[in-house]
């Protein structure tokens, strides 16, 4: 067998694993949740969602379980086989990830506590999630995993941005995880996305070689669709913060490893999208005294407002992403 057929093979086994555990896990964790009455409390702004009020959150422990066991399983196997060159980016990987699950979990922690839809402030979410960023750009740069030289989308070419390359890095990155973060409105969307952006980054990592990227994007895909049995329209359970923050560091991970933020950005545009509708509307809301833009932002929300059901916006901006993530492609 080729070298890329072992891959192929491991990735398939990586995703299926993860996708059984999380499907377990959300069995067991779903009672739990509902037992310690840890429901979602619903943005007062968007009536419409007033039937969800009461439906568990914190339900992306049980893909971050599956994938930590799913990886932990693969670094083993490898470990007894010998291969350990580049597990280090890789723990540094799961090691943001987690960072940034912790912080959505102690965001989930305080809405749950005061049964309200507000958790963490903007400004404390940003300080952490940009102190787990520039931890994780410095460890990468320290152990030699992380180049200055950015890679351009659409040629061979890398632009050399010494120092500079670190705080763009910081940015993207914090930048991206909030956009997986605020796509997590509706029954199935961020995992939805997800799963396209996890595929597509499987995908490149195969194209080069690249295995322990490989195993954490596809372990990514397989959670993220076995999550989908419990977070399918009308959900059982949601992923909150906890799940949304993990799934962004993983995929942001990825990119770095990879050497190709730039083509992550263009393959998770939707989740970009997302985040920009929000601060468009925002800052038009301000400078022109109560004018908006969208009818409701993010722009899934405006899609509501205008008739479209949740299958439907999902099932349109999963529709999308691939489009996106066939730019990519054609980017790498």
């Amino acid at each position: 067998m080729t070298q890329l057929q072992i891959m192929l093979l491991t990735c398939a086994g990586t995703a299926a694993c993860a996708f059984l555990l999380t499907a377990l896990f959300g069995r067991m964790i779903l009672p739990i949740l509902r037992a310690r009455r840890a429901g979602q409390p619903i943005n007062e702004y968007v009536p419409s969602h007033a039937g969800k009020a009461g439906t568990p959150t914190m339900g992306g422990l049980s893909f971050i379980l599956a994938f930590l066991l799913t990886v932990a399983g693969v670094v083993v196997w490898w470990a007894i086989d010998g291969r350990t060159s580049n597990l280090i980016p890789l723990a540094l990987v799961v090691l943001y990830a987690v960072g940034n699950a912790a912080i959505g979990f102690v965001d989930d922690y305080y809405k749950l506590h005061r049964r309200r839809n507000e958790g963490l402030t903007c400004k404390q979410k940003l300080v952490l999630q940009v102190t787990a960023a520039t931890a994780f750009v410095a460890m990468m740069a320290i152990t030699g995993n992380l180049s200055t030289a950015v890679a351009l989308p659409f040629c061979d070419l890398a632009l050399e941005l010494s120092w500079v390359a670190y705080p763009l890095y910081i940015l993207v990155l914090v930048g991206f995880v909030n956009s997986t973060n605020i796509t997590d409105g509706l029954d199935g969307l961020a995992s939805s996305v997800c799963a396209v952006v996890a595929l597509f980054a499987t995908a490149a990592a195969c194209r080069v070689l690249y295995s322990e990227s490989a195993i954490l994007s596809c372990a990514l895909l397989g959670g993220v669709l076995g999550f989908l049995i419990y977070n399918h329209h009308p959900a059982k359970m949601f992923m909150g913060d906890t799940g949304s923050l993990f799934m962004g560091g993983v995929l942001m991970g990825c990119a770095m490893m990879l050497g190709e933020l730039a083509v992550f950005v263009i393959a998770g545009f939707l989740f970009v999208i997302e985040m920009l509708s929000s601060l468009l509307q925002r800052t038009y809301f301000k400078l022109t005294g109560g004018k908006r833009i969208f009818k409701m932002a993010p722009l899934h929300h405006h899609f509501e407002k205008c008739g479209f059901s949740e299958v439907q916006i999902v099932g349109l901006f999963a529709g999308v992403s691939v489009l996106f993530c066939l730019v990519a492609w054609l980017a790498l």
